[in-house]
């Protein structure tokens, strides 16, 4: 294991600076591309916000349109549409028309595990 030591000052800090080359060259091969950290940075920005993920929560197990969602949220109809478009532009939720009326549900299960996986976290 190949590695370089500094002293440092930093109370808070190790009284020693350890750079292990081996594990920083191996975070290097595993690295995502910048594309992709920045798409997944806004998806978790997207979610951040308390309405979105409101209205995400809400499609966990069941499709809903946008009344439904208004009715549950305590939003408006045009606040619910903007924010699906959000939603809909990271494909974390899908639409389909049955006659005049537009339904929502979650993209695929991908966006279920993230927040299934999140609520699973915050309740340990």
């Amino acid at each position: 294991m190949s590695s370089t030591k500094t002293r440092i000052l930093d109370e808070d800090g190790c009284q020693i600076r350890v750079v292990h080359l081996d594990r920083v060259e191996k975070a290097r091969r595993e690295t995502v591309s910048a594309h992709e950290l920045d798409r997944l940075s806004l998806t978790y920005k997207v979610l951040g916000d308390p309405n979105r993920l409101k209205i995400v929560m809400a499609l966990r197990n069941v499709e809903m349109c946008v009344c439904d969602l208004a009715a549950f949220t305590g939003l408006t109809d045009s606040a619910v549409s903007h924010q699906l478009r959000r939603l809909k532009d990271l494909a974390l939720v899908k639409s389909r028309r049955e006659g005049q009326i537009i339904y929502y549900s979650l993209d695929d299960e991908h966006v279920e595990r993230l927040l299934t996986i999140g609520l699973e976290h915050l309740r340990e």
